[in-house]
């Protein structure tokens, strides 16, 4: 009786089995590690090249269906601890030779440096703090929306999951620590495998729905994700900003002076 109960054949199954579950425990226990601040952060350092350079359509529609465009050349570059953008504006004639620059920098607390150029006025003005909340051009997007923030910025809890155009996402919800900030909170869906924002909810101070920026297209550019179509929907005035980027270069060889003062009143 005693060796029946000790068969190798038997505990040796029973040994693989446990294993199995112990694994499968723990693989389980890892994907439940994932937490709001960590897939945040796979969106804020998704890798898109050393430089990217492309032709950006900025289309403003309001309520009546109205549309006003936009053409832009557009500039990017990775300095290791900081990203800069310049994008210089050459359509219609009323803003051509406008430029706007934007440094976002990697150290924590750190803020944006933001400056814009207006021909008429023939100087470089910096955005001030108190001027990233106004609306960029006439589009839907503030001077703070076209800047990087940074992930610590904000306190970071899932929601849920839930799938958007066969793309499984996880739904953040990003409260700000900083009390004055101009949004209460945002929501957004991030694609799983991708680390790609499909859709964002803006929240105004008041906790009521704003705006809604959705990612309508991205392509794969030299093995690069890069967002080439969104909208950015303001559902208090019923105003869109449709953003269309073309001729994607990436890993060009930008040279680094392009990112200056000096650029933005000499233009492209």
């Amino acid at each position: 009786m005693l060796k029946s109960m000790i068969n190798p054949d038997t505990s040796g199954k029973k040994f693989t089995i446990v294993l199995m579950a112990v694994l499968m425990m723990g693989a389980a226990l890892s994907a439940q590690e994932i937490t709001g601040l960590k897939i945040i952060e796979n969106v804020y350092n998704r890798d898109t090249g050393e430089d990217q350079t492309a032709d950006l359509t900025m289309s403003l529609i309001n309520s009546r269906g109205d549309e006003r465009v936009r053409e832009i050349k557009q500039y990017l570059k990775d300095f290791g601890k900081m990203e800069k953008k310049i994008m210089f504006f050459v359509a219609p004639a009323d803003v051509y030779n406008t430029s706007f620059m934007n440094w976002s920098y990697d150290e924590e607390g750190k803020d944006d440096d933001q400056w814009i150029y207006l021909p008429a006025l023939k100087r470089v003005k910096r955005i001030s703090s108190d001027s990233k909340s106004d609306y960029f051009m006439g589009s839907d997007f503030t001077y703070d929306d076209l800047g990087d923030r940074q992930p610590s910025a904000d306190t970071h809890k899932i929601l849920r999951e839930e799938e958007i155009e066969g793309e499984m996402c996880y739904v953040v919800e990003s409260i700000p620590k900083e009390e004055e900030y101009i949004y209460s909170k945002t929501i957004t869906w991030i694609i799983q495998d991708k680390w790609i924002g499909k859709k964002k909810e803006f929240y105004d101070e008041d906790g009521d729905l704003l705006k809604t920026l959705t990612v309508k297209e991205f392509k794969k550019v030299k093995d690069f994700l890069i967002i080439t179509l969104s909208e950015m929907h303001n559902v208090q005035s019923d105003h869109k900003t449709i953003m269309k980027l073309e001729n994607v270069k990436i890993d060009s060889g930008i040279a680094d002076n392009k990112f200056t003062e000096r650029m933005m009143k000499r233009g492209m």
